[in-house]
């Protein structure tokens, strides 16, 4: 039976190509200021939210994109002002969300099914209303990665170059931060709060094997979290598996196989390339 003959299963599908193309989009920039965990503490703290949603009977994607906005932003605040690490602050906020969101969830009336549609996703169940935000939400981040995309890799690659420059680079960092606690949200539908993290970071970690210029790696990256994206929706419905995970499993298939692949290029180069042979016997040594 195709149940691609569902509408739920097109709203799926249209949500997850639109996440799949955002979250490389903003991925690249964390992969690049190596804050390639940052998705999985801000999923933590939004977790939090959900939590707080459900004990308090509020929307709680609404309340996660409330948690995960504060969560983004405090953490940018204390890397850039307090003497705490990037590491340090990451794990405080991984720790501290989490153990938030088990409590809250835990004093709510919520279902063990409901917690789990929000930690590995349930596209099935995206509503029409959810795709227009999805939609929305993702077209707006896609578009703010592409237009300030000069600004954004000045700030990720050398921060202090990016300020000596004129740019405003406080203000860029925020915005990096609330866009990532969006995207996170946004996902959640797609893969889950503890499986976003994966699809922000593998497509682009598996364009950089094959690509040199920021430009090329963030259009590759880009395309390949498309594809695992809709080849995941497509698994997920053939051999009825969780959307989330198969989205997941792909995008880390697609980079074990550029991976290997590259690999093998490098090395068939190698031997094709012809060697320079050097005389290594004793010559004799004139002075004049």
């Amino acid at each position: 039976m195709d149940l691609f003959q569902y509408d739920f299963m097109w709203r799926a599908l249209l949500g997850a190509l639109v996440i799949g193309l955002a979250a490389p989009a903003l991925g690249i920039y964390l992969v690049q200021r190596r804050l390639a965990l940052i998705g999985d503490g801000i999923g933590h703290v939004a977790l939090t939210g959900v939590g707080a949603g459900l004990l308090l009977n509020r929307s709680p994607v609404l309340v996660a994109v409330v948690a995960a906005t504060l969560g983004a932003i405090t953490i940018e605040l204390v890397r850039a002002r307090g003497r705490t690490s990037g590491d340090l602050a990451l794990a405080l906020l991984f720790y501290g969300g989490i153990a938030g969101g088990v409590m809250l969830v835990g004093l709510s009336d919520a279902s063990s099914a409901n917690l789990n549609a929000y930690l590995f996703g349930s596209l099935t169940t995206t509503s029409a209303a959810d795709l227009t935000t999805i939609a929305v939400l993702g077209a707006t981040i896609g578009v703010i990665m592409l237009a300030l995309r000069p600004a954004l890799f000045a700030v990720c690659h050398d921060e202090e170059y990016a300020r000596v420059s004129g740019l405003p680079v406080r203000a860029l960092n925020l915005l990096l931060a609330v866009t990532t606690a969006v995207t996170v949200t946004i996902a959640m539908r797609a893969v889950g709060v503890l499986l976003i993290s994966a699809l922000m970071v593998v497509p682009v970690a598996t364009a950089q094997q094959v690509t040199r210029g920021f430009r090329s790696t963030m259009t590759a990256a880009m395309a390949l979290g498309l594809f695992a994206a809709g080849a995941g929706v497509w698994v997920a419905a053939s051999a009825d598996t969780a959307p989330g995970a198969s989205v997941v499993l792909l995008a880390i298939a697609s980079f074990l196989v550029v991976a290997v692949g590259a690999a093998a290029w490098r090395v068939l180069r190698r031997r094709a390339t012809p060697t320079t042979t050097t005389d290594h016997e004793p010559h004799e040594v004139v002075l004049r």
